[in-house]
């Protein structure tokens, strides 16, 4: 079975991913579920993928560093083209054989309008400095969102922009801006060393695909407060979530240092969801938390928790629940009833 052929029809029938294991169909995600592909392409009469199959795409695509980092580490990421058509490659093992998952990036640079951004975030991107973190579980379309808003600074403002990735998924031509896009494993050994590096580059933002770790969270955060304007991604699942794992991140004696230091750079958190639309597609489901001095001293007191009270009565300022968001997408009718009440803590809110 040839998986280059896999990769071009999973871009083809609009998949997000495609889930390759040895003796099984091949899986394609769309909508958010999981179908095999005959199911997808009912006269495509497919076989179960082979060990051989597999074996000969990761001897094809990769080259001899990459094979043996990824026998080492048992894991690689890369970014590979077919055609037109980009992919996020992950390559890992399940059960001794050799495992693929793919994610289909689009070809077209998103726009922050495509993405039904509030326009508070395009008047916070025309800061100079600050933190701006994009979060939500994986799948959730952080990666995209990200490349959105470096899209709206390279059409709008001249700037330097450096982007960290793993792998490269967007790429862009420079516009009004510079962009330098640099790959963890052939551009970086890693996020915090890239990250230590950077401000040699003489940037004004940077876009950092993950803070993985303490190093990596350190630096950016020391970035954002030096005058840079920071992109970065975190997989937690609310803004009070992902205030609460910076600061937990942190050893206790250095946590008094890191709430004060985060209360002044932290700018917004977006923490999003994909929900199922009514007719086809997803659409995102957004908490978006905006600083202000209220927040920041919340933040500086570890008041974490009462944080969610300060969204709820920030609108005037475009700060959202993620439930009050829900509810709004399903009284605009764009998703059913049993999606919203999946995805909600409230489910009296929707009666709203």
């Amino acid at each position: 079975m040839d998986i280059r052929n896999l990769l071009k029809l999973a871009a083809e029938k609009n998949a997000s991913d495609l889930h390759i294991l040895a003796y099984h169909l091949p899986i394609l995600r769309v909508d958010g579920e999981l179908y095999n592909i005959n199911k997808i392409v009912p006269d495509g009469n497919f076989d179960n993928v082979s060990e051989h199959d597999l074996t000969n795409f990761v001897n094809t695509i990769l080259d001899k560093d990459q094979k043996k980092r990824f026998f080492d580490k048992k894991d690689l990421d890369l970014s590979y083209q077919v055609d037109s058509y980009r992919f996020r490659l992950n390559f890992s093992f399940e059960k001794s054989n050799i495992c693929i998952v793919a994610r289909v990036i689009k070809e077209e640079e998103p726009t922050l309008e495509d993405l039904g951004m509030p326009i508070e975030i395009t008047k916070l991107l025309e800061a100079r400095q600050g933190l701006v973190l994009v979060t939500g579980p994986t799948g959730c379309g952080k990666s995209t969102t990200l490349a959105a808003m470096i899209n709206h600074i390279n059409t709008n403002k001249s700037a330097n922009i450096i982007t960290l990735e793993d792998p490269i998924e967007f790429v862009f031509k420079s516009k009004k801006s510079i962009i330098s896009q640099r790959q963890l494993g052939t551009d970086m050994n890693s996020f915090s060393s890239g990250l230590k590096h950077v401000l040699r580059q003489d940037p004004n933002v940077i876009m950092l695909g993950e803070m993985r770790d303490l190093e990596t969270i350190s630096t950016a955060i020391t970035i954002a407060e030096t005058g840079h304007l920071v992109l970065a991604t975190l997989h937690t699942f609310s803004a009070i979530q992902t205030i609460d794992r910076i600061i937990d991140i942190f050893p206790p004696h250095q946590q008094a240092q890191i709430k004060s230091q985060l209360s002044f750079v932290l700018s917004a958190v977006i923490s999003q969801r994909l929900l199922p639309k009514i007719g086809g597609g997803r659409i995102a489901a957004r908490e978006i938390l905006f600083n202000n001095p209220a927040i920041a001293n919340l933040i500086r007191e570890g008041k974490i928790a009462q944080i969610k009270s300060s969204i709820e009565t920030g609108a005037n300022m475009g700060m959202i629940t993620l439930d009050k968001h829900i509810r709004q997408l399903y009284q605009s009718g764009l998703i059913a009833e049993e999606v919203a009440l999946g995805y909600v803590e409230n489910p009296n809110i929707l009666e709203g």
